[in-house]
């Protein structure tokens, strides 16, 4: 919310990315809007389902990161994060997204060690005073020939100078889409429909806000999963408020979402019956009062997050395998977290600012308990883990300190560095502690990897602690539109790891040329370290020809575990260059990314090697007068069938076609386009 009568400071944020996204040229690369921080260096999408994609940051993925919508913190109820965070809001109903990597003050969330990605949708909108009712909305339409999706979205809202209410839709469909040699990637169709409404009102220096939504999955095909999305409902309520008083600044927030998933099969390209359904309750609120002092802000913060969770396997009739009795592989699963923090923001002089933060985490974890499909010969290895897992104790505790250190010195007015030091923990997940079945079958099913591996949980995890040491280097100059060059080297050292080792190996699908292994959740030291990069250059600028910048970023990161060998999902080193021409109402950018090979895999995960690559894309948009704007683009112009480093395997083409898993292949060509209206 924008502060109410009274100048209140944001606090220093090293190595933050914001990315403003009203989307005003109308252009929409992808339905996911895990891809809109796709510029960002050091970020990158390991590859889900059309709307599914897991962030990673700097080598860190998924639940490493602290991901809020909107101030919610939710959290993925599905054995394969189908359901994960970034799903439940559209693209087009973004208004700004922020990326902190790496090390993040106390303040923007805990129960994590990579980084947090913070999103806010569009705000409520009120009119001047005295102007009168202020009503306004847009429309947008667009699509991709690689999958042929169309895309619609459409926002509006009516105002006074101390009500308004919004409301925003979208929606999104593609059929599976095409690879670099123009074949079918099986199983990869999705359709997704959201709606949210805003209610707000505000007045002598408070706000108050209501948000409500639901969200609507009929289906998404996973590739790289044994399973795919057959439904996914999920409702929210949210609401904050903001006040300003004299001693300050009051932010507060209660929130509510729940979501039921299923999985299953769907779609003649990948067949089979097997029903998975999951109930997920997030609940919370959020407390923070901001205190101006001389020489800056402290902040004091109390939270509460609380998620339930229930995922059953529902007997197939006729099936010896899975059936007789409903397969309970989470069953009233709970997990909360009571959350203390301090934060203090000191302006010391002209040159220097820092930023000093304590938190404090309960972590309150149980589960009751379960039981496999039957008590027969196939069930056995299921019947008898269950029966280990009813008899141990399963409530866990734990107790987690954060503490951040960050510091910005500004020489002058063409040089800004910026220092941090932290500390970071995550407990583990529901999943990563309960989940029990030792059966092949019941051990793919705990996958949110995309490896074709299969997992067993671990009761006795320990959280992770990172130790995480960052730098960066911002030499700029002339302005936004003037040159920059940005140099941010980090180290993290992580105690308890959450990795895997190895049980046993296994063949997927019974395919006898197929390699996989099942896994077991296990701590261990690792450390990850890397460079980003990114840098603009003006190169010629005149009120005829319009402006030509240049522009691009890179990023390098390892990860190794103490005992030997990689980390999984390690983006191999990639850049991007781009030129951009500007001129009045036009916009054209041509970019190439560059992908290096990746030959440093996760031995134990089987994670295969991709080759590199180099893609093409180029964009175009042009302002039709006030209230239009048309863009068109083509994403990998010259059509290179390419691996995706972070795809994981492909396995619905291994269960069509069999043979050996191959790595996830990426899209082929796509000419984009999009049309926007305002009123």
């Amino acid at each position: 919310m924008p502060a109410l009568g009274q100048t209140r400071s944001e606090p220093v944020l090293p190595e933050m990315k914001v990315i403003v996204t009203g989307v005003k040229d109308g252009y929409r690369p992808a339905a996911d809007t895990a891809l809109m921080l796709s510029s960002t260096p050091g970020y990158s999408v390991a590859a889900g389902g059309g709307v599914s994609g897991l962030p990673v940051v700097n080598g860190f993925a998924d639940e490493r990161l602290k991901i809020r919508i909107d101030g919610m913190e939710l959290t993925s109820a599905c054995a394969n994060h189908m359901n994960a965070p970034l799903s439940y809001i559209d693209p087009q109903q973004v208004q700004r997204i922020r990326l902190i990597a790496g090390v993040t003050p106390v303040s923007m969330g805990g129960d994590s060690i990579g980084g947090s990605i913070d999103v806010q949708s569009l705000a409520p909108v009120f009119a001047q005073p005295g102007a009168g009712l202020l009503t306004q909305g847009s429309l947008a339409v667009s699509g991709r020939s690689v999958n042929n999706s169309v895309a619609t979205s459409v926002n509006a809202s009516a105002a006074s100078d101390t009500l308004s209410i919004g409301y925003s839709g979208a929606a999104t469909r593609g059929h599976s889409y095409d690879d670099g040699h123009g074949t079918t990637v099986l199983a990869s169709m999705f359709e997704s429909i959201n709606q949210a409404i805003v209610l707000a009102a505000k007045g002598d220096g408070q706000q108050l806000t209501l948000r409500a939504g639901v969200q609507h999955i009929p289906y998404q095909g996973f590739p790289n999963q044994y399973m795919d999305m057959t439904d996914n409902h999920g409702q929210f309520a949210n609401l904050a408020y903001q006040g300003t008083f004299a001693w300050g600044v009051l932010d507060a927030r209660a929130y509510w979402q729940q979501t039921d998933h299923e999985m299953g099969f769907f779609t003649p390209e990948r067949t089979g019956t097997m029903p998975m359904l999951t109930h997920g309750r997030n609940t919370g609120y959020a407390l923070m009062a901001s205190l101006p002092l001389a020489a800056g802000e402290l902040r004091l913060g109390q939270e509460w997050h609380g998620f339930r969770l229930d995922d059953v396997w529902p007997a197939v009739p006729g099936s010896m395998m899975m059936g007789p009795r409903t397969y309970l592989n989470i069953n009233d699963g709970r997990r909360a977290r009571t959350v203390l923090f301090g934060e203090l923001e000191t302006r010391h002089d002209g040159r220097w600012t820092s930023v000093l933060g304590l938190r404090g985490e309960a972590v309150r974890m149980d589960t009751g308990a379960v039981q496999a499909y039957g008590t027969n010969m196939m069930n056995m290895a299921d019947t008898m883990a269950a029966a280990a897992f009813n008899a141990r104790g399963r409530k866990q505790r734990d107790t987690n300190i954060d503490a951040s250190a960050q510091a910005t010195y500004t020489p002058d007015a063409a040089s800004r560095y910026d220092f941090a030091l932290a500390r970071k923990v995550r407990s583990p997940s529901l999943y990563e502690r309960y989940s029990w079945g030792r059966g092949s079958m019941a051990m793919t099913m705990t996958n949110w990897f995309g490896d074709g591996n299969g997992y067993v949980g671990n009761i006795d995890l320990k959280p992770e602690t990172a130790y995480t040491a960052a730098f960066t280097a911002d030499w700029h100059g002339g302005g936004e539109e003037g040159w920059f060059l940005r140099v941010n080297p980090y180290y993290s050292k992580v105690d308890n790891y959450i990795d895997a080792d190895v049980l046993a190996p296994f063949h997927p699908y019974m395919q006898m040329g197929a390699q996989g292994n099942l896994l077991q959740f296990t701590n261990h030291d690792a450390t990850l370290y890397g460079v980003n990069l990114a840098w603009q250059l003006p190169l010629a600028r005149s009120s005829q020809w319009g402006s030509l910048t240049a522009s691009g970023n890179g990023a390098w990161t390892r990860g190794r575990r103490s005992d030997g060998g990689d980390l999984y999902r390690m983006m191999p080193l990639n850049a991007v260059f781009a030129v951009e021409h500007r001129l009045g109402a036009w916009s054209n950018r041509i970019e190439t990314k560059l992908v290096a090979r990746k030959d440093k895999v996760d031995a134990r995960r089987l994670e295969p090697e991709t080759g590199g690559y180099a893609l093409v894309n180029v964009r175009s948009s042009v302002a039709l007068g006030k209230m239009a704007t048309l863009s068109a683009g083509v994403s990998n112009l010259f059509n290179r069938a390419h691996a995706d480093p972070l795809g994981g395997v492909y396995l619905s083409g291994l269960k069509a076609q069999g043979g050996a898993l191959q790595a996830l292949p990426g899209e082929g060509r796509s000419i984009d386009v999009g049309l926007r209206l305002t009123f």
